[in-house]
């Protein structure tokens, strides 16, 4: 469970140097904030103990790149949700629309996971309607969807910035290790990961650095929105025209609220999920800027009602 606690505005400009650089030190993000490394320090434990936020350290190769969203019937989605959020194949669980949908995404090949996942789902007639989007082309997510934390000017953040990845790098067996590791806590200070591993601190540490260098590994953060003050959280399921596909996704991609936005296949061809903090500010976010879009045939809303997993594939123990 998460625990009730109250976030003020250096917890959020800590969060966003987090989104910005995950493993960056308490003392580069005390810098930025002109605070101390202990408090940086107590903020994040803080944070991180009461299941507020985690930072998660993840490969582009594992991405989760086919959705399914199941309609079922009253009383039964808490059940599919908790049995979708053990498998290790599977993230971003979320109860949406009262307790009647759940939206589920699958790492890895689909081919080779949703027949299984299926499989194995509660049975008893409780699924009523499966639909199937895959992911085609990705505008804004992951550390790139954070834009409705940011709290600071781009100038005093810009330290924590790294350079754009680049090169190619082939992965060892031990790197499951590294990455499972990674998964549970993208902090894990170098000595877990080194026993985690079998490694050298000093080999992990390049390895680590090695890998961020060419993108075969990056930092996400999940966060309880709600504890952020963000209690209006919905999926957009648009349908545009393919001519206008680019620039709606472009233009969403922009807007500080929406955190993931992808051209899919399916009913609708774009999907993209809104962040705001109220009902009031989500309904001017849909007519002032959604609706102001070209191109937008259609919209179809369905509100988070609560986060079951999110990121990674290894669920939070506050989960």
């Amino acid at each position: 469970m998460v625990e009730t606690i109250t976030v003020d505005d250096l917890d959020r400009q800590l969060t966003q140097c987090l989104g910005l650089d995950g493993r960056a030190s308490f003392a580069a993000i005390a810098d930025v904030l002109g605070v101390s490394d202990q408090t940086v320090a107590r903020r994040y434990r803080r944070l991180r103990s009461a299941g507020a936020l985690r930072v998660v350290g993840l490969s582009p190769k594992t991405g989760a790149s086919w959705f399914l969203r199941l309609r079922c019937v009253p009383g039964s989605g808490e059940a599919i949700a908790a049995a979708l959020a053990r498998r290790p194949d599977t993230a971003w669980v979320q109860l949406l629309s009262g307790d009647t949908e759940v939206l589920c995404s699958l790492r890895g090949d689909p081919r080779e996971g949703t027949e299984s996942l299926l499989a194995r789902l509660p049975r008893s007639g409780r699924i009523v309607a499966v639909t199937a989007y895959s992911r085609l082309h990705m505008f804004t997510g992951g550390p790139d969807g954070l834009k409705f934390l940011d709290v600071l000017p781009a100038a005093q953040v810009a330290p924590l910035l790294r350079p754009s990845p680049g090169g190619h790098v082939e992965f060892g067996e031990l790197d499951d290790a590294l990455f499972g590791a990674l998964a549970a806590d993208g902090r894990a200070p170098y000595a877990d990961l080194a026993a985690a591993t079998g490694w050298s601190e000093t080999t992990v540490r390049r390895r680590v650095d090695q890998l961020r260098d060419t993108g075969a590994l990056y930092f996400d953060l999940e966060l309880d929105m709600p504890t952020y003050g963000f209690r209006s959280t919905v999926w957009m399921w648009l349908s545009v025209p393919p001519s206008h596909l680019a620039a709606v996704g472009d233009a969403l991609a922009k807007f500080p609220e929406v955190a993931y936005a992808m051209a899919t296949t399916g009913p609708a061809n774009l999907a993209a999920c809104a962040v705001c903090r109220t009902q009031e500010e989500l309904y001017e976010f849909l007519t002032d800027k959604v609706g102001a879009l070209a191109g937008v045939e259609r919209v179809e809303t369905a509100p988070i009602i609560r986060t079951v997993k999110q990121a990674s594939p290894v669920a939070a123990p506050f989960i």
